[in-house]
């Protein structure tokens, strides 16, 4: 589906640009553009991937002339460029707005300036509800693309992706525990009945290719996961490593959730479910405000949102599978010679 094209992704250093060019390199896609702030990162990508379809652009997001140098002749972009650590954002807000919510508004004007078919903006189960600056930032990213979306000229398609945590992804909570475990210290968590979704790397691709087929302007796509307590979490890398370490309760840190959500009650209601996906196609009033106010939903009223803590729970021997099949776990699995 990518012959003879060129796709650039933005903040391809990352999880999931690296994903990316694992499943693309041996395709027939002409050429990948790595589009990033980070020159050590991409040296390392091109001794390890070596490959002649890679081409790397230094520039930053919130930068618009370096995006309109690198994205000429693009076809296609994946939008993955993000600040993502909730405390960080917390802390430094307008950096998060900076690079979030500003950095896509100059992704997509580039995007549509350049000509661009198809732009997929990469979002998060933190945009939803959001209660930190990392989520309402990207609950931003999402409205701007919504909002670009009803303004392209020349059939450029964009849409989002959202989705919750992927498993050993930069800033997951599971190479922390399993470095606690090999170390010997006590595993650190913060609210034994906390729920996360739980999805891996190859899940987050799947979806952005979904979007990528079947996107109609200014949608958002949702794939469907599990969800887990961090306490089944634990137990599960604990039998995995064969581990007694004691468990200690920090509580729940600032700009945190007990659970998360991936769909809102509003969405729910107007979401297409598409077996694995769900699709939210996007609002298309203008601002006839009567349209906002005199005319209601009453499904909604009676509507549940979609998240972590009544979607489907893994347990423990659920979570073992998963996560036996993460590249971290079968490292250092090896490293201590454990069988899995």
């Amino acid at each position: 589906m990518f012959k003879d094209k060129i796709l650039m992704i933005t903040g391809g250093t990352g999880t999931f640009g690296n994903a990316v060019l694992k499943r693309f390199l041996k395709t027939d896609i002409k050429e990948i553009r790595i589009f990033s702030r980070d020159e050590k990162k991409q040296d390392d990508m091109r001794k390890m991937y070596s490959n002649s379809k890679l081409k790397f652009y230094i520039g930053d997001v919130r930068e618009e002339n370096s995006l309109k140098d690198a994205m000429q002749g693009t076809h296609f972009v994946f939008h993955a460029a993000a600040l993502k650590q909730v405390p960080s954002c917390e802390f430094f807000p307008v950096q998060a707005l900076l690079t979030n919510s500003l950095g896509t508004d100059n992704v997509l004007k580039a995007a549509i300036n350049s000509g661009v078919k198809k732009t997929i903006v990469l979002s998060t189960d933190k945009a939803v509800y959001p209660i930190n600056a990392m989520g309402i930032s990207k609950a931003m990213m999402e409205k701007i693309a919504v909002a670009k979306s009803r303004i392209t000229t020349h059939n450029m398609i964009i849409s989002c992706t959202r989705y919750g945590n992927v498993m050993a992804s930069r800033g997951s909570v599971i190479p922390l525990f399993i470095s606690q475990i090999q170390n010997g210290n006590p595993i650190t968590i913060t609210d034994p009945e906390m729920t996360r979704f739980m999805m891996t790397i190859e899940d987050a691709v799947e979806l952005v290719l979904f979007a990528y087929k079947h996107a109609q302007n200014g949608d958002i796509f949702v794939k469907k996961a599990p969800a887990c307590t961090i306490q089944i979490l634990v137990d599960a890398l604990k039998k995995i490593f064969n581990a007694d370490n004691p468990v200690e309760i920090i509580g729940t840190r600032h700009g945190e959730k007990l659970y998360e959500t991936l769909l809102t009650r509003e969405e729910m209601e107007i979401a297409t479910d598409l077996k694995e996906y769900f699709r939210v196609p996007a609002d298309t009033r203008d601002l006839n405000y009567d349209l906002y106010f005199e005319e209601g939903c009453e499904g909604v009223s009676h509507g549940e949102d979609y998240n972590s803590h009544n979607t489907q729970r893994l347990n423990i021997d659920d979570m073992c599978e998963l996560l036996s099949g993460l590249d971290c776990v079968q490292k250092s699995l090896r490293d201590e010679k454990i069988d899995i």
